[in-house]
């Protein structure tokens, strides 16, 4: 971890902060590194996290064009489908997170991607999809039963 990335999870972590002295801050803190993919990517997490969805979208974007390490790449990912299915654009939502989903399996964001993926499938009124989705994700954290819920959750996947 760089030490501009403890300075941003500081701003992160500090529960005193309206969400107004919040963005004010990581705007300032990101303001050093200018047009930066990872400075970007928490000005929009900032704004998203304060209801500013429509703000944060733009930001996103530029920070996953500029480009992300994996880690921030699949955490924008998973922010950015939120914010779009917050906007009620729930079928780019469902879209992004299931390339996600599909194509880094292997990922350790998978079962967040899941979660997000789940919600969004939800919204687009795909409730035996995101069923499936929901219990994939979870049947591997069973004490017991995860091969039954396992194979349940492909049975309902359509």
């Amino acid at each position: 971890m760089t030490d501009w990335d403890s300075q941003f999870d500081a701003v992160w972590a500090d529960e005193e902060l309206s969400d107004a002295e919040r963005i004010e801050r990581i705007d300032r803190l990101a303001g050093v590194w200018g047009d930066n993919a990872i400075a970007l990517f928490h000005r929009a997490g900032a704004r998203d996290a304060a209801g500013r969805e429509s703000e944060a979208e733009p930001l996103y974007r530029r920070a996953l064009l500029i480009g992300l390490d994996d880690d921030h790449r699949v955490r924008a990912i998973v922010q950015l489908a939120s914010t779009l299915r917050n906007l009620g654009r729930v079928h780019e939502a469902v879209w992004m997170l299931g390339d996600e989903y599909t194509k880094h399996a292997d990922s350790p964001y998978r079962d967040a991607v899941a979660a997000f993926y789940a919600l969004a499938l939800a919204s687009a009124g795909e409730s035996r999809r995101a069923t499936s989705v929901a219990l994939t994700a979870l049947a591997p954290h069973l004490p017991l039963y995860t091969r039954s819920v396992s194979d349940y959750a492909r049975e309902i996947a359509y």
